[in-house]
């Protein structure tokens, strides 16, 4: 992902704080080539919810452009960037250990301090995993 994008994603975190910021990351063949960013329906410091209107305009525009969606991503202002159990429940399709975006990485963007703390993360049922993120100029 290069640093331009990434600070995109910190910097929407920033600006929705103390609410969680939330939003879609496009790719190409596995590489990050765009940020859209969305509106927390929720308007909550605790969690994050895409409305599904917007969210299908989202998904549309990426299917649109021939990209895929590589990630998910959203803030949390008061927590390390570790999936919540709130955010594994989201990751879900329904009330099944089946993923709600197979092959969908989530980004979680730590801004309780001043220092960024970006942290990608595999969801699947229960299985949570962090992933590396690479950074590029």
């Amino acid at each position: 992902m290069s640093r331009q994008l990434l600070d995109d994603i910190v910097e929407h975190a920033r600006a929705e704080a103390p609410k969680e910021c939330c939003g879609l990351i496009a790719t190409r063949d596995g590489e990050v080539v765009s940020v859209h960013r969305a509106r927390n329906a929720a308007n909550s410091a605790l969690k994050y919810v895409m409305d599904p209107m917007e969210q299908y305009k989202l998904q549309e525009a990426i299917d649109d452009a021939g990209l895929d969606l590589g990630a998910i991503y959203h803030s949390h202002t008061r927590s390390d960037p570790v999936p919540s159990q709130t955010d594994i429940n989201l990751a879900r399709l329904g009330d099944s250990d089946q993923p709600a975006f197979p092959g969908t990485l989530y980004l979680i963007v730590g801004v309780k301090s001043d220092e960024d703390d970006l942290r990608l993360w595999s969801i699947v049922g229960n299985d949570v995993q962090q992933v590396g993120l690479l950074v590029t100029e």
